[in-house]
């Protein structure tokens, strides 16, 4: 199929998700305006470089704890769109738990191919698990997680040989993995608009589709969707669980009660919902 098949009007409502919000770009604002507050006053090391691209940043926030588990979180944008400076709010709860966090910065689609992306983010796992000592975080107790592209890229590193990259690395250099409304086959998005920037190819497109891979890690999988998701995602995380549980990885599911795309994002960053007290119990 070439990269810039016609587009489906219901495959384009079904993935675009930012066409059914009603003030995306306020949304956006609001969240950064929210995370540059938190900044303000956190116990952080900020744009922490991973490697050499200008987005090849981290940030770290701390909760002051000895061995606190690391929550590290991918953003979502599809792949294109979208900075970690948007989503520093979401830590605040988890480091009052007693939960670090990094949240990961990349090189955006078109500058970089989406293979490119997974391998920044491999780049960015390492680089914590080998600067834990000095940036007083636990390597033994990374956890992945990512919403939306960020949950894909979780389900691609679930499915990454550390060894194969280097001999020193552990097989389990994460713990739990945890995508929220993850993508995690990729064909359908090629019959729409979000799919110009991307450039994938047939051999790509599979390579880079978590469902069509195999788990390497033996960490349990906590896999998280909003209720009121689109349909489409909801056959993504469906076929996921199914697939990765019949190649015998401990899969769980949780599903957000009448949440959507966004609104996830927004619980995930309050203490008294189900998604932040799910994930807060399945890494402590």
């Amino acid at each position: 199929m070439s990269p810039f098949a016609p587009i489906d009007p219901i495959l384009e409502k079904g993935y675009n998700v930012r066409l059914l919000a009603d003030d995306f770009e306020g949304l956006i604002n609001a969240w950064t305006a929210r995370s540059e507050k938190f900044r303000s006053t956190a116990n952080s090391s900020l744009n922490c470089q991973y490697d050499e691209g200008e987005k090849n940043k981290l940030d770290l926030f701390r909760s002051g704890k000895p061995n606190a588990p690391l929550y590290v979180f991918v953003h979502g944008g599809y792949w294109q769109g979208g900075d970690k400076a948007f989503y520093s709010f979401i830590a605040e709860p988890f480091v009052k738990s007693g939960i670090d966090v990094a949240i990961i910065g990349y090189q955006l689609c078109p500058e970089s191919s989406m293979t490119g992306i997974v391998n920044q983010i491999r780049t960015a796992l390492i680089w914590l698990w080998k600067n834990s000592r000095e940036y007083a975080i636990s390597k033994d107790r990374i956890n992945i997680s990512g919403h939306s592209a960020g949950g894909h890229i979780t389900g691609m590193v679930l499915a990454t040989d550390w060894q194969q990259i280097s001999s020193d690395l552990p097989k389990n250099l994460v713990k739990t993995g945890i995508p929220i409304s993850g993508l995690y086959q990729l064909e359908p998005l090629r019959k729409t608009s979000i799919a110009e920037a991307l450039g994938l190819d047939d051999a790509e497109t599979m390579a880079l589709s978590p469902h069509f891979l195999e788990p390497i890690t033996t960490a349990p999988i906590l896999v998280i969707l909003g209720e009121a998701e689109t349909p489409a995602f909801h056959w993504q995380t469906d076929q996921f669980i199914e697939k990765w549980k019949l190649n015998e990885a401990l899969v769980e599911y949780h599903s957000e009660p009448g949440a959507d795309h966004f609104e996830v994002i927004e619980r995930l960053a309050r203490e008294d919902t189900q998604i932040f007290d799910r994930i807060k119990r399945w890494i402590l």
